[in-house]
């Protein structure tokens, strides 16, 4: 297959994620009372945060009013800006930029897309310096009308670099909302990362094509 786009996840699969994403979203919670379990945190993971937050308020039996959403949210990405442009423990995954290097040595354009908005992933690229010299493009969830599970941040980016078969893209993440998400588009390959928020048992039972330990190993499948 002649791929031409790979798509890959932000936290968990090409950033070092030692809890910082849901360990900001449990803070949130807990500032504004709402009860919560760390297996039903984990279960959000990947998803817009907004929705992420809705569910978590309805599982706990509370009231999920937009004023509510809002402010829990708003905590949240103050947390994860701070924690992104100050914490020692952010930096990439080990081999990462090689990995994007190499991908585009190969013809295949390189681009993020994520759960979070626009906000708080300006912040991250600026720190990892990962500019337009490492990747090709980014896309946030609140950028277009659905994120995942749902494609639509694949196809704006097929639509950006003029990818018309998505059999030609390569979805690559660490939750199962990127697994739904790539075979939902229709991706020739959907790769889903085990050393991430899920492991190979968490993330096996959801569509994918391959199951790898780090993006390290990606390489090798393209091979």
């Amino acid at each position: 297959m002649n791929f031409r786009l790979a798509v890959f996840d932000i936290a968990g699969t090409t950033v070092e994620d030692p809890d910082g994403v849901g360990g900001s979203l449990k803070a949130a919670l807990t500032a504004d009372e709402v009860p919560w379990k760390a297996e039903t945190v984990n279960s959000v993971m990947g998803i817009p945060k907004p929705l992420a937050i809705r569910y978590l308020l309805e599982s706990a039996d509370l009231r999920a009013t937009e004023g509510r959403i809002n402010s829990i949210h708003m905590d949240f990405q103050a947390r994860m800006i701070h924690y992104y442009a100050n914490d020692p423990s952010v930096k990439e995954v080990d081999g990462a930029r090689d990995v994007l290097q190499q991908l585009r040595g190969m013809g295949i354009s390189v681009a993020l897309d994520t759960g979070f908005d626009r906000a708080i992933v300006d912040v991250l690229l600026k720190r990892l310096g990962w500019d337009d010299a490492v990747i090709d493009s980014s896309v946030t969830s609140d950028e277009v009308a659905q994120g995942r599970p749902f494609p639509d941040m694949i196809y704006k980016l097929m639509n950006e670099f003029g990818v018309e078969d998505a059999s030609q893209v390569i979805k690559v993440g660490d939750t199962p909302s990127d697994m739904i998400e790539g075979t939902a588009a229709g991706c020739g390959m959907v790769v889903g990362v085990t050393s991430g928020t899920h492991s190979e048992d968490l993330l096996s039972p959801h569509p994918h094509t391959h199951l790898i330990h780090s993006i390290r190993d990606l390489p090798a499948l393209l091979d």
